[in-house]
């Protein structure tokens, strides 16, 4: 008895040791003794083992199964027709299995070392099984450990009952860790793989900081405040949105804490990253010009949604707003998810100027009209021919020097001039051989046909120009540089001349950051950041 009780003694001991049930090294040790018992009595055999739990003691046991008739018979040595099996066992039906014990296994060398492999990947099958289900609902959480190793790709950190890993793009720069250095990481990813669970942390990702703060600010664990976007320049800057969900709460002075002693906490963490934290607003604009702190912003313009907004400032403030390598205006633009364009109030102006001036030419061109009259129309904000067309007549006669004779002769003209656009149009497309990628982008218009006859026909074409060769095309359709520079854009993305930038971005980073854009400096007249 007392030999038998070792073996539930041993497989307690060995439980405790690796962190998992007892149950599985039992598991473990019965698929050793089967290993080396089929072994010795012959592969062709059905052999089980069987720990008792209670005595320890070891059962080994063959096993054949019955069946209907001999035509079903495909192993003889682990079946056998029921025909044949009521001579010896009367009271066994098919599907049943007569049971023969086999004496105990005496283990020679081989079949100890056997049955010892098999424990052993036993054992490790479970612990692999054990550290992934105790770390993948961990995915979020930050976690501590002890650095094991550390080499120029990557970092291995000792968590106690598992190992997490951590690459080198994964660490904030220019940061060192040393064998047995303690650190801090957020758990983006638990993988289940053949070699083990495989526990990815990271110090750079935008969770990290939003984790950090939960830690050190109680109110944002409680849910009385909200972190809503995030968006890091690891190691250098970060810039966080906040709102309170509970009235007459500063959401602000909450996370920096008394005399900045709960942000510098996490400061301290992320080497000296300095963290700019702005209270959310609905309103658009003001949350544009609180992200652009501490640059001063005079106003925020919005066109459309597929135009980045413009951001005016004082010419003094411009370099300011962009930041130093374009980090202050590539922030805002990650954490608010928003196309930004930093301009001065000069070159706001002149842009304004020249959007004016376009408008006015295209209302003298395309109907007929005085200077006078075609300002007018632009500074009501008729931007095109078919604002003219389609708005009722009434409407215009409220604009003062516009009588309802005048008003009816003017939507006449432009409805004229659309109709004549529209068959001019129709005949050109038929034999300038337009591609339909450039047809669906554009639609049939007098834009598409004046790129067919200068020879861009598909919207590769299109996005190949410059701004300034699309505006010289169009320039009989008021166009600005602004917006033809805005044209090849769209028609870049649309094309995929994007994709392999994003799908190299998505390699190395989470959905929460996005492709840095290129940097921009002080000294340039403006900047176009992605978004993240």
């Amino acid at each position: 008895m007392e030999q038998r009780t070792d073996m539930l003694t041993i497989a307690n001991m060995v439980a405790r040791e690796k962190g998992i049930e007892a149950e599985q090294v039992l598991y473990a040790l019965e698929s050793a003794i089967q290993k080396a018992a089929t072994s010795r009595y012959g592969t062709e055999f059905d052999i089980r083992a069987h720990i008792n739990r209670t005595t320890g003691a070891t059962e080994l046991s063959r096993y054949t199964e019955i069946v209907a008739s001999e035509g079903e018979v495909e192993n003889e040595m682990q079946q056998i027709p029921v025909a044949l099996s009521t001579v010896s066992h009367p009271n066994l039906t098919v599907g049943e299995f007569i049971i023969e014990k086999l004496p105990p296994l005496e283990f020679g060398r081989i079949a100890a070392q056997t049955a010892k492999q098999v424990i052993v990947q036993r054992v490790r099958d479970a612990e692999r099984e054990r550290e992934y289900n105790d770390y993948k609902d961990r995915v979020g959480d930050i976690v501590s450990g002890t650095v094991k190793r550390a080499d120029h790709n990557s970092v291995a950190i000792d968590l106690g009952m598992a190992e997490a890993i951590m690459y080198r793009e994964e660490s904030i720069p220019r940061e060192q860790f040393r064998r047995g250095d303690q650190i801090r990481a957020f758990v983006y990813d638990v993988r289940r793989e053949q070699r083990g669970a495989q526990i990815m942390v990271s110090r750079t990702h935008p969770k990290f900081l939003v984790a950090l703060f939960k830690n050190e600010v109680p109110e944002i664990e409680e849910g009385l405040i909200d972190i809503l976007f995030v968006a890091r320049d690891p190691g250098s800057r970060a810039k966080i949105c906040v709102r309170a969900n509970e009235i007459g709460m500063d959401p602000v002075g909450t996370c920096v804490g008394m005399r900045g002693s709960r942000v510098q906490q996490v400061v301290a963490e992320l080497l000296g990253e300095k963290i700019d934290i702005i209270e959310h607003t609905d309103d658009t604009p003001t949350l544009i010009k609180k992200a652009l702190q501490p640059a001063e912003v005079v106003q925020v313009l919005f066109e459309d949604a597929n135009t980045p907004a413009q951001v005016v400032v004082a010419q003094d403030q411009q370099s300011l707003a962009i930041g130093r390598r374009g980090q202050n205006v590539r922030l805002a633009s990650q954490m608010l998810k928003i196309d930004l364009d930093i301009i001065t109030e000069e070159e706001y102006q002149d842009r304004s100027r020249e959007k004016y001036q376009a408008r006015s030419q295209l209302f003298i061109d395309a109907l007929g009209l005085d200077d006078v009259m075609a300002r007018l129309l632009v500074a009501e904000g008729f931007v095109s021919i078919e604002d003219i067309a389609h708005i009722p007549v009434d409407e215009l006669t409220d604009i003062e020097g516009i009588d309802t004779a005048f008003a009816t002769s003017l939507q006449k003209s432009a409805t004229d001039h659309l109709r004549s656009e529209e068959e001019a149009v129709s005949n050109a497309l038929t034999t300038l051989n337009i591609a339909e990628d450039l047809l669906e982008f554009l639609g049939a218009s007098t834009a598409v046909v004046k790129l067919g006859e200068n020879d861009v026909k598909c919207l590769d074409d299109l996005a190949d120009l410059a701004s300034g060769e699309l505006q010289e095309i169009l320039a009989d359709l008021g166009i600005t540089e602004e917006e033809s520079a805005n044209i090849i854009m769209q028609a870049r993305e649309t094309a995929g001349w994007f994709d392999d930038i994003d799908d190299n971005t998505d390699d190395n980073t989470d959905d929460n950051t996005d492709d840095t854009p290129p940097e921009a400096t002080p000294e340039s007249s403006h900047t176009n950041a992605q978004t993240a």
